[in-house]
């Protein structure tokens, strides 16, 4: 009994320091190191203007999106979050999200100069380039880093040839500087992307009538500037103001250039959009199909820029006519299908919703576990079984969201299967309990779920890429992505769902939570055998779908790549244990710890083999966050040793007792001594 009590308050105490641990972790990368940055002068945008923003079509990453999503991995990759606080007008704390952030790099770049948009996690970084940096961790504005610009665009150049020729010779700190430098370029292509239209092509002193002359006029001029340029090959010298206007034009269409494609092209068949630099640069070179949209778009652009000192009503006018007419010409292209619900995907912020009913599950389970079978336990039991079910529906309709926005199954990529693995152990915990109503799988089960939504969301913080974006070309096919991908990330789950049994057996055993119940302990592990076999006839059914697949796009069914074998490992692991089961080598101690180890060589060959950068699957490929990897490794080892010497130590008391009763049975069978009479 005493045991019992100790176990209880051991998983009580482990499961409320596991909510603290994912939680703390989940917020690490959201909180900066320091006080809000104050920007004393700034005004929040009108939740109108944000919701009308929100379903502005754009194309970034080979596909038609929301402005929304686009600003969300923009911000994420730069700001390392998808929120930032300041100080604002009056003192007043203003959340910033990315909407919000990015119309500030477009319409308000001043403002946006002032935001804290650069996550900086080495301080020797900014120490290289001559800027005082806040501490060894912060956030900095545009402006703090403006005194080193110079130094940094020429480390970059520097680091970008020895990357050219060996990436493994730079060092952190240069790979982190020159990571940096491109996160200054790609904000300078947001902030300067509208400048056309804010101040026009020439400064007020230098127009004619004293005003700011308009791109959009100066293109509607642009046949005759096109044939006084043609004739200067014949010897006629240009107009000075022909070759002023010129250069302004030709500056202002590369600043407009890259970063952001917002027009649908008149051609239907042609799938790239163009950017405003690309409207510009057409109309003067004569290659545009449409030159009267092209002005118009230049015009739209311009009246919208305008608008904004007029107020956010007058702006949320001009900007409602512009995004009227790219929608139109989207919805002709059938190419605005998915933007609203995208949107919508985004704003719900479904798994955060599913991330905190994991988390009420946990304190709920542990609770359970510490209350037994007492009408606290019972209640617990239900709320942890309830919170694992709306937790489970928060995760399910995004995945469906996820599959209508891509017109492809739930998995394609690492994040898809993060978030694929986490519903399918949560449903098939759900399951097991409903079939055995042990508690057993309950009580663990929300806390792997909590950890993979915090994984997939720090892998997501890592890459900073949309991870809605087309697959690379050899994963474009449907067929192949539902029965050989879905096959083998179930595999993947059957393995880890595996090990979870097999750590809940652990755990009650050695800390006597299962009060000796010798039909729990064989429920259990009956469980895990059948699962060992799920794990091994899914992963052997993906592989040779696999090799199916390969051999139709590389010509090969077998190539030793490193994903192929960690495939491989995982069929061969599940034949050794059940070989071993049945051969009488491993008992329920042995079965237990190897389907432990098993999560091991899973979670090499779903996650791992990702890291090495190597073979025709790098696909995958994550130069970071290798933490989870090494990580889970260090937790399920942690459950192994405590495993073996939970055995070791039942093994020993069962000598030890076996020794005991040996000796009273002794000592009773032996006779007794005659006293004798002198």
């Amino acid at each position: 009994m005493k045991n019992n009590i100790i176990g209880r308050w051991v998983v009580f105490v482990l499961g409320i320091a596991a909510v603290g641990w994912i939680a703390a972790t989940a917020l690490r990368d959201s909180l900066a190191e320091g006080e809000p940055t104050k920007v004393s002068d700034y005004v929040p945008w009108e939740e109108k203007t944000l919701d009308l923003a929100s379903l502005l079509p754009v194309q970034d990453g080979g596909r038609i999106k929301p402005l929304g999503t686009y600003a969300g991995f923009s911000m994420l990759s730069l700001h390392g979050a998808r929120k930032m606080e300041i100080i604002g007008k009056d003192g007043e704390k203003v959340s910033i999200k990315p909407l919000a952030w990015m119309l500030d790099c477009m319409f308000r770049p001043e403002l946006a100069d002032q935001l804290p948009t650069f996550r900086v996690d080495n301080s020797e970084v900014l120490d290289a380039v001559g800027i005082k940096s806040k501490g060894r961790r912060d956030r900095y504005s545009y402006n703090d880093l403006k005194p080193g610009l110079d130094k940094l665009r020429d480390l970059s150049v520097n680091y970008e040839q020895i990357q050219k020729q060996d990436p493994k010779q730079l060092r952190p700190v240069e790979s982190q500087t020159l990571a940096l430098a491109y996160n200054v370029r790609t904000y300078t292509f947001l902030t300067q992307y509208l400048d056309f239209a804010r101040n026009g092509l020439l400064p007020a002193s230098a127009a004619k009538d004293g005003k700011i002359l308009p791109v959009s006029e100066v293109m509607q001029a642009a046949p005759k500037i096109r044939a006084e340029l043609q004739a200067t090959s014949h010897g006629h010298a240009a107009s000075s103001e022909v070759q002023t206007i010129t250069v302004l034009i030709e500056q202002a269409a590369n600043s407009a250039k890259f970063g952001l494609n917002l027009f649908p092209p008149a051609n239907v068949d042609d799938p790239q959009w163009l950017s405003a630099g690309d409207r510009i640069f057409h109309i003067f070179t004569g290659h545009t199909r449409e030159p009267e949209q092209s002005i118009k778009d230049i015009k739209l652009l311009e009246d919208v820029c305008q608008s904004l000192k007029e107020g956010q009503s007058a702006f949320r006018e001009k900007f409602t006519a512009w995004e009227t007419s790219i929608v139109e010409r989207a919805e002709k292209r059938g190419e605005y299908r998915s933007i609203p619900l995208e949107a919508d995907y985004f704003k719900k912020n479904w798994f955060i919703y599913a991330l905190v009913w994991f988390l009420l599950a946990t304190v709920t389970s542990a609770v359970m576990f510490f209350a037994g079978r007492t009408k606290a336990g019972r209640i617990s039991y239900w709320a942890t079984v309830s919170f694992l079910g709306l937790g489970l529906v928060y995760m399910i309709i995004p995945i469906v969201k996820r599959s209508i926005i891509m017109l492809r199954p739930p998995v394609g990529n690492l994040y898809d299967t993060i978030i694929f693995i986490g519903a399918f152990i949560v449903l098939f915990g759900l399951l097991v309990e409903w079939m055995t109503k042990k508690r057993f799988v309950v009580g663990i089960t929300p806390i792997v779920a909590a950890f993979l939504i915090v994984l997939a969301r720090r892998f997501e913080v890592g890459e900073g890429k949309d991870h809605l974006d087309p697959l690379v070309a050899v994963l474009r096919s449907n067929y192949w992505l539902t029965i050989h991908v879905i096959t083998i990330t179930v595999g993947y789950a059957a393995g880890l769902i595996t090990a979870l049994l097999s750590i809940v057996y652990v755990m009650m055993r050695s800390l006597g939570l299962d009060g000796g119940d010798v039909s729990l302990r064989r429920s259990i592990t009956r469980a895990v055998y059948g699962c060992v076999c799920l794990t091994l006839t899914l992963s052997l059914i993906g592989t040779v779908l696999g090799g199916v697949w390969a051999n139709d796009s590389w010509g090969r069914f077998w190539g030793w790549d490193p994903k192929e074998n960690g495939a491989l490992m995982i069929v061969l692991w599940s034949l050794a244990i059940l070989h071993a089961r049945l051969g009488g080598y491993i008992k329920d101690w042995g079965l237990h710890l190897a389907s432990i180890f098993g999560a091991m060589v899973v979670g090499f060959s779903w996650w791992h083999v990702n890291f090495l950068n190597v073979g025709l699957h790098n696909y995958g490929f994550s130069a970071e966050k290798i933490w989870a990897v090494r990580a889970f490794y260090g937790i399920m080892m942690g459950f192994i040793v405590w495993g073996a010497i939970a055995c070791l130590l039942e093994r020993m008391n069962k000598t030890a007792a076996k020794d005991k009763a040996n000796r009273e049975k002794a000592e009773d069978e032996m006779p007794v001594p005659r006293h004798t009479t002198f």
